[in-house]
């Protein structure tokens, strides 16, 4: 019986102590890299394309957003309720809206979303992905590029989606708190879930609410994971950015930002608005909160049995660049309290003059 050299064993398999158990991570075959499971290796290749060539060499940018986006509004397309009435309830996070873009593109609430899928496309005809999985690891990918975020997990073995999402199981910002909440309890969320997926839009922008300003932000700091979106949305607003009128647009406290009424609506509204206002100044509680509802949206539909947890292919974030203030030329009597427990924090005040929050550039 051959036995291998002592080296060439060890060049395989590295082994780690964490909490008493043994870890052993396999070394892919570029030697460079290592995971738990050999199956991850080739994520590594795609994560290296995408944050090159769709991500702008690693920025939290508009494809980071849009694919961001993109994961919820392909997951979300399912409805137990649906399925109990003996109808498709949708397959969550299978890739529907890309394989069937065509048809989920023409529902109101995906206006616009055809842009990213057409971009990732390329992508996961390249690498040989099924779309479901794409885009999850896309958009776990992109936000790692975003200071102060989590590092999100990312479970791999999605398969190819059979059929469309139904129509009106993705949220509309003009819908009412009830329709909300009742929609993502549906797909198993809480109230708390819904407000912590709502973290997102701490590194988005708006296209099509108003469409003569594209790349309006949702907040002062959109290429930042932090808390200013729930600081901001709790200011009492005054101006729209652009045009009034829009559909599902609220006045907004800053010039250069927008703000959505669903955004507006929940971080009022007595089931919602205590959460909203706690993560206001706690980067890490937004980030676990964030984190753990992304886990269960990334899975939803899928059978997690089959699948495999590639999350140490995800990049680990930098850690915040900002810090929770009110910004520059508003102060603390602008917030309108709506938590009936709780006074909402003190917060240091930017210094300077008020100015405009510059749109988010295109790529």
């Amino acid at each position: 019986m051959a036995f291998k050299p002592l080296a060439a064993l060890v060049a395989l398999l590295s082994v780690s102590i964490a909490h008493g158990a043994i870890t052993r991570r396999v070394t892919c075959p570029d030697g460079v890299n290592t995971v738990a499971n050999a199956a991850c290796c080739p994520l590594f290749a795609v994560r290296d394309d995408i944050q090159e060539s769709l991500f702008d060499g690693g920025k939290c940018g508009e494809e980071v957003h849009e694919s961001l986006r993109l994961t919820f509004h392909d997951a979300i397309g399912f409805s137990p309720s649906l399925t109990a009435q003996g109808k498709f309830g949708g397959g969550g996070a299978d890739g529907s809206i890309a394989i069937f873009e065509s048809i989920e593109t023409g529902y109101h609430a995906n206006l616009g979303i055809d842009e990213i899928i057409n971009e990732q496309a390329t992508f996961i005809l390249k690498h040989n992905m099924t779309a479901g999985d794409f885009i999850q690891f896309a958009g776990a990918v992109g936000v790692s590029n975003c200071p102060g975020a989590p590092q999100l997990e990312f479970l791999l073995g999605r398969p190819a989606a059979t059929a469309p999402a139904p129509d009106k199981t993705v949220p509309e910002p003009f819908d009412t708190v009830d329709s909300i909440l009742a929609r993502f309890g549906d797909a198993g969320f809480s109230p708390q879930e819904v407000i912590a997926l709502l973290a997102s839009h701490s590194v988005a922008a708006a296209d099509h609410v108003d469409p003569a300003i594209p790349g309006t932000p949702f907040d002062s700091t959109p290429s930042d994971f932090d808390p200013q979106i729930f600081i901001e949305v709790q200011l009492r607003g005054t101006l729209f950015p652009g045009t009034g009128g829009n559909q599902g647009e609220v006045e907004s406290p800053y010039p250069g930002e927008i703000r959505l009424q669903s955004d507006h609506n929940l971080a009022r509204d007595s089931r919602t608005a205590c959460f909203w206002q706690s993560l206001a100044n706690n980067q890490q509680q937004m980030q676990a909160q964030f984190k753990a509802a992304m886990a269960k949206l990334a899975v939803l539909g899928q059978d997690v049995s089959q699948m495999v947890d590639c999350s140490d292919v995800i990049p680990v974030p930098l850690p915040p660049a900002t810090t929770p203030h009110i910004p520059a030329g508003l102060s603390q009597n602008n917030i309108e309290q709506a938590c009936a427990t709780a006074a909402f924090p003190t917060l240091p005040i930017d210094v300077g003059p008020q100015t405009s929050i510059p749109p988010v550039p295109g790529s």
